[in-house]
């Protein structure tokens, strides 16, 4: 599934079109979870936390873990 990120470094933001229409993202609210991902060509790794602000807009921060 192709999704829009920006990529910095170890870290990547995943912004969440449409929130309230997808579930995905909610398991990765709190604390966070193991994620993987597809970048580059190569499967990766990493902690992923999402946050959501006070109008709703939600994404999802990756700390990739040492390639």
């Amino acid at each position: 599934m192709p999704i829009s990120y920006r990529r910095s470094g170890d870290s990547v933001t995943i912004g969440v079109a449409m929130p309230d229409e997808k579930s995905w993202w909610r398991d990765f609210l709190g604390a966070g979870a193991p994620m993987s991902i597809q970048l580059d060509d190569k499967g990766r790794t990493g902690h992923a936390v999402a946050t959501r602000d006070e109008r709703g807009h939600v994404e999802v921060v990756l700390q990739l873990d040492p390639a």
